[in-house]
């Protein structure tokens, strides 16, 4: 029992995770735009989720033959260049411009470049994550003020296909996912369940979530049968068995997305809710509340001892939860989808 209680507590503060990268997101979108950071010049042009995609694909494909010819450090590289880069952006428009260097903000440059020095060089669980949310909100605040709704809808529901296909299908997503949790990278989130944990130290779990003692633990061997019907009530407990929870950092940014695409391209019309310094359209809140009830199911579904794949459920929430909030807000289906514009 108190396994499964500390198994909570994590999901519960891989929940808080996700709400801040989602705050984070909405936080930086108007710094974003008023900076120049939007990425392309026309972003309700659905093609833009074409290009993001294929951008995935590539990057997917290199960290497999990475891993594939044991130049998995390149992905570690790879990783913290991108964690250095996406916090600068972020730092750019946080941290005041008091020092300036060839047109830098040399006080951003000096926390990013920190960000990457504690990567590379203390790569701890509590590193791991702080870093995520950084990166995770900056990358969902660029992308979402350079999506428009249909572009961002139309990723995440190929994204959430192509993850089930990865997963369940190829599972080349969990053969990716093995190799970069050993590189200690802030491409998976970690969440301890006790105090003493150390991502440092640990071994690394199988990321399909295969108990041990089964065949394949036991050079082939049968596992031995139960000595008794009491342990028999004790195996539902046993995926609860671990020292840590994981989840992909992009579960977290992806859905994002779609709520800072929400809230920057909501129609004036729409009523906003007020509250830790933000205005949040309820389009965009609708979408937070999507992307964690989505969130809820998906590690109700892990704590049972498989791995899953996170999208279908998150982005299925997201674009849910965005849909019924616009819906109610009274935007018609059509424009709250972003077709109006194409008929």
């Amino acid at each position: 029992m108190e396994q499964r209680t500390r198994a909570l507590v994590a999901s519960a503060f891989i929940g808080l995770i996700f709400l801040l990268v989602q705050l984070g997101a909405l936080a930086l979108v108007q710094p974003f735009e008023a900076a120049g950071y939007q990425a392309v010049e026309d972003p309700q042009d659905p093609t833009n989720s074409l290009l993001y995609l294929g951008a995935i694909l590539v990057a997917t494909a290199f960290m497999l033959l990475a891993i594939k010819y044991e130049v998995d450090q390149l992905i570690r590289g790879f990783v913290v260049f991108a964690g250095v880069y996406l916090s600068w952006y972020v730092f750019s428009v946080v941290i005041p411009n008091l020092v300036r260097f060839q047109g830098f903000n040399v006080l951003a440059v000096g926390a990013a470049l920190a960000l990457g020095a504690a990567l590379l060089l203390h790569p701890e669980w509590y590193v791991i994550d702080a870093s995520g949310v950084v990166m995770g909100a900056g990358a969902a605040g660029l992308f979402g003020i350079s999506f428009g709704l249909l572009p961002a809808i139309l990723l995440l529901t190929v994204l959430a296909i192509y993850d089930a296909v990865s997963v369940y299908g190829t599972e080349h997503m969990l053969t990716l996912a093995s190799g970069v949790m050993e590189l200690k990278v802030p491409v998976v989130l970690v969440v301890p369940l006790t105090l003493s944990y150390s991502f440092l130290d640990a071994e690394m779990p199988d990321p399909t979530g295969e108990a041990d003692g089964e065949a394949a633990d036991n050079g082939g061997e049968e596992a031995p049968a139960p000595a008794d019907d009491e342990s028999d009530e004790a195996d539902p407990e046993e995926p609860m068995d671990r020292d840590a929870l994981f989840i992909g950092l992009g579960d977290a940014v992806i859905p994002t997305v779609l709520v800072a695409s929400a809230a920057f391209f909501a129609p004036d019309s729409v009523s906003t809710v007020a509250g830790l310094g933000l205005t949040i359209p309820v389009t965009a809140l609708g979408a937070m509340l999507g992307t964690l009830v989505g969130l809820a199911i998906l590690l109700r579904m892990v704590l049972k001892g498989r791995a899953h794949a996170g999208l279908p459920l998150l982005n299925g929430g997201v674009i849910g939860g965005y849909l019924i909030a616009a819906v109610a807000s009274g935007i018609p289906l059509l424009e709250a989808l972003g077709l109006a514009g194409f008929l």
